[in-house]
């Protein structure tokens, strides 16, 4: 009888110990990339989902206008934790299959840390496209770069934890193993 009750509070404690909470996760039912909002303040809106996972107060889907940055989506997923690594965000970005057939997923990596220090827009860019324009003062001819925030449908943006995040899982999990272990040390010395 003492070892079947030792086992249910140790069971039980078990799994109140390592439970969590679970993200809830809508998924669309469109086949488009983006949806429409209709008009708003006289300004037709296109809507297009996009994810972002990790490290960040609520992640999860968002449904946001097709000019969304990194920077909106971040405010809307309530910001950064406070362990969020900012210096290495990845965005997966889906093949697109109407562009080209022949493409495949791509990474895209941003330093939101040194975007924040400097304000240049080159360390948020999705896309960077250059081009050339002719001075008409001078004549020469001077090459531009214009940097693209842009999300696109389907992206996933993943903010990883810092090293001190990982350092703080381990020890929790420990913690929660050594005190499982004292209520069993407990238990078991019972008379």
């Amino acid at each position: 009888m003492k070892k079947i009750l030792l086992f249910i509070i140790i069971t039980s404690f078990t799994v109140l110990a390592f439970a969590q909470a679970g993200n809830v996760v809508v998924t669309s039912t469109s086949t488009s990339a983006y949806s429409y909002e209709g008009t708003g303040a006289g300004a037709q809106k296109l809507k297009m989902n996009v994810y972002i996972l990790g490290r960040v107060n609520k992640p999860g889907l968002y449904l946001v206008p097709d000019d969304t940055d990194f920077p909106t989506l971040l405010a809307l997923a309530g910001g950064p934790a406070e362990d969020a690594k900012l210096s290495k965000i990845r965005i997966i970005r889906p093949v697109n299959p109407t562009l080209d057939a022949e493409s495949e997923p791509e990474v895209i990596w941003l330093d939101f840390k040194k975007y924040m220090d400097t304000a240049d827009n080159k360390y948020l860019a999705t896309k960077t496209i250059k081009t050339k324009v002719i001075d008409e003062f001078t004549g020469e001819e001077i090459e531009h770069t214009v940097y693209d925030l842009r999300l696109q449908p389907g992206d996933t943006v993943v903010i990883s934890g810092t090293i001190f995040y990982a350092f703080d899982r381990i020890a929790d999990f420990l913690s929660k193993v050594a005190i499982a272990l004292s209520v069993y040390n407990l238990i078991a010395n019972i008379k």
